[in-house]
């Protein structure tokens, strides 16, 4: 009874994070929108940010709880679900495919998979310090500084049909209040899946590395994946690829990095994230190649990505 109760509230906790993530990122829109921001900067530094809230209130909890593998499992699983599951089905959804000519956007891709990788280079002493955070958070800080050292990158004129300055400000103000509203809410459900997952570990004597690469991670990937097939339905390309690619960066440096600071960990045992860090390298230099290869990823390399992701799971299961 009780592990049924737990999963039934697990999987309730998931759906409500999408819908508050879902709700987080309409209000977060609308708020760049107002400062007139591109669409392929709405996508990463606001999609991509409040996807990435769930991720940072998740792992900096397990961390601070002494749970750093589950953290960094979320992580690892999360951007590995990125690059491939969500990248796959975004390109499916797509009416020609995701292009990906924009000179931002090449250079962008380039960072994402150098970024994916470089938390697993970090841990590779077994530990992640608070040098370590300094060092993910100044690569954040240094894509930032380039995407916004050109006005050209980031801004974009918005036709509002004649909207009334004042009601257009008291709106972006009454969007403000949401963001703080929902960021609160989704603290508290991120507290519910923390216990979940440990009661998972505990009871099917599942390791917390594993729970957090395989549920934990591709739960937190639904915002991006919902944001991302209906970008994509809508031809909105530069929104998919910048909220994926939002997501991985985000994810990997600032999210990584602040828990670093705030919480070091130590991880003793690296068996458990072997399958994933091997297959997330493999993800970010395939997606990468795709992306500079043709500038577009089509539907048939979409499911080469969808198949990487289905052979690490089956590898996961066979390897437990």
């Amino acid at each position: 009874m009780n592990s049924y109760f737990f999963v039934a509230v697990f999987i309730f906790c998931c759906f409500i994070l999408s819908w508050l993530s879902s709700q987080l990122v309409t209000s977060l829109v609308l708020v760049a929108k107002y400062l007139r921001w591109r669409e392929f900067i709405i996508a990463f530094f606001v999609m991509a940010m409040a996807a990435s809230l769930p991720n940072f209130f998740i792992d900096l909890s397990a961390a601070l709880r002494g749970m750093p593998e589950l953290a960094f499992g979320d992580i690892v699983g999360g951007n590995l679900v990125d690059l491939t599951l969500v990248l796959a089905v975004a390109v499916f959804f797509s009416k020609n495919g995701l292009s990906a000519e924009s000179e931002m956007v090449q250079k962008s891709a380039m960072f994402t998979a150098v970024i994916a990788l470089l938390p697993l280079l970090l841990v590779v002493d077994g530990r992640l310090g608070r040098f370590d955070g300094i060092i993910l958070i100044t690569a954040f800080i240094l894509y930032s500084f380039w995407i916004f050292s050109k006005k050209e990158h980031f801004k974009k004129v918005y036709r509002h049909h004649g909207q009334n300055i004042i009601y257009g400000f008291k709106s972006f103000l009454v969007n403000l209040v949401k963001i703080g509203g929902l960021t609160a809410l989704l603290l508290v459900v991120s507290h519910v899946i923390i216990n979940s997952a440990q009661f998972f570990s505990d009871t099917f004597g599942i390791s917390l590395a594993l729970v957090g690469i395989l549920i934990v991670g591709l739960g937190n990937c639904f915002p991006e994946l919902y944001f991302s097939v209906i970008s994509a339905r809508n031809d909105q390309n530069w929104l998919v690829l910048g909220d994926i690619m939002g997501s991985v960066i985000i994810v990997a440096t600032l999210v990584l990095g602040v828990i670093a600071l705030i919480s070091p960990f130590k991880i003793n045992d690296f068996s458990p994230f072997f399958t994933a860090m091997v297959f997330l390298v493999i993800s970010a230099v395939v997606s990468l190649y795709f992306i500079w290869s043709g500038k577009k990823i089509i539907k048939k390399e979409g499911l080469f990505l969808l198949f990487i992701y289905i052979i690490f799971i089956l590898v996961e299961i066979f390897i437990q």
